[in-house]
């Protein structure tokens, strides 16, 4: 009996996913959701909301934004590995999801390179150092001063446990040498409106998410995490300017697909997402907001994330980063 079962599943799978395969050559035909692990806000949200609905215009069909926020991105991201392979639902996934939290949890309930097929590299996201106008520190080695003359005193927010905002902030107290006290929230929206507020001092963030509360002062940025220093703030200095030489910080998000969706459908997906990413409106106004504009072939994206989930695990074991 078992056997006849296991058959008959294989043989539901295969009628199904030949079903898909058939209609690839007329997908879309209806419109399609971007399932995004992250809350409404974010960087990776900003981002794409603007190349979708370009998509969508290539694409004669309307791209849907589905914010699925919890657990640093846990929870949306291991919906989007059980979605149907048929094209309708696109994962945008971060590196948050994708290099930093399977470096950090053994039982984050997907398999980064088995239940996913790639698409593209949408953007690179800058990041800057950021604190409420309240607080004293004006710079890098101001807050560095601080922490050590009050380990433990001082508040940060992040969009969670094993957040990107979480590992910025933990890599830089492990390179300065201080303690601060982790303050999570459901996303990083809330954690910079708590910021705002002044209800904790202050956090990594990436640039795109609080581009409207600099200029009028509800935010003041200590620094920026880039190489350089960003153009969008020739002023500010980089982290490694302030005193913290090899410290550097930037993250990523790409077009996923459930594991199996046919060729066909990736295909004229990772065409769609290039084309709306060359469009000039679209580079201009994602590199306006910090945005660096990547793209490519699912193939050097496959390539790429190889890279990156080697080289944040390294990252994250030298910082001793841990989650439970």
């Amino acid at each position: 009996m078992p056997n006849l079962l296991a058959k008959a599943i294989g043989a539901g799978l295969g009628l199904l996913v030949a079903g898909v395969a058939a209609r690839a050559e007329t997908w879309p035909e209806r419109p399609i959701k971007l399932m995004m692990p992250l809350a409404s806000g974010s960087a990776v949200d900003v981002a794409t909301r603007i190349v979708g609905e370009k998509m969508g215009e290539i694409l004669g069909q309307r791209f849907v934004v589905e914010n699925e926020p919890g657990a640093s991105g846990l929870i949306g991201t291991r919906a989007g590995a059980r979605a149907a392979p048929d094209g309708y639902t696109v994962l945008v996934l971060n590196d948050g999801v994708l290099t930093m939290l399977p470096n950090m949890k053994s039982d984050i309930g997907y398999d980064v390179f088995k239940d996913f097929v790639p698409v593209t590299r949408l953007v690179g996201i800058e990041w800057v150092l950021v604190a409420n106008p309240a607080f004293p520190p004006h710079g890098v080695a101001d807050l560095i001063a601080l922490a050590r003359q009050k380990p433990g005193m001082i508040d940060y927010g992040s969009g969670g446990y094993g957040s990107p905002q979480h590992v910025a902030m933990e890599m830089f107290a492990r390179a300065a040498d201080v303690r601060m006290t982790h303050v999570p929230y459901r996303g990083p929206t809330p954690a910079i409106n708590d910021l705002i507020a002044g209800h904790v001092s202050v956090m990594f963030t990436a640039l795109s998410t609080v581009t409207g509360f600099i200029p009028d002062g509800r935010l003041r940025v200590l620094a920026s995490t880039s190489a350089t220093r960003l153009p969008q703030l020739p002023d500010v200095p980089t982290v490694a300017e302030a005193g913290l030489a090899d410290f550097h910080f930037a993250t990523w998000c790409a077009l996923m697909l459930p594991a199996r969706t046919p060729p066909a459908i990736v295909a004229k997906l990772n065409s769609a997402a290039d084309a709306a990413l060359a469009d000039k409106s679209v580079h201009d106004r994602l590199v306006t907001l910090g945005f660096a504009v990547a793209g490519g072939t699912p193939d050097q994206l496959t390539a790429y994330l190889k890279e990156e989930f080697a080289r944040t695990g390294d990252v994250i074991r030298a910082a001793n980063i841990h989650v439970d």
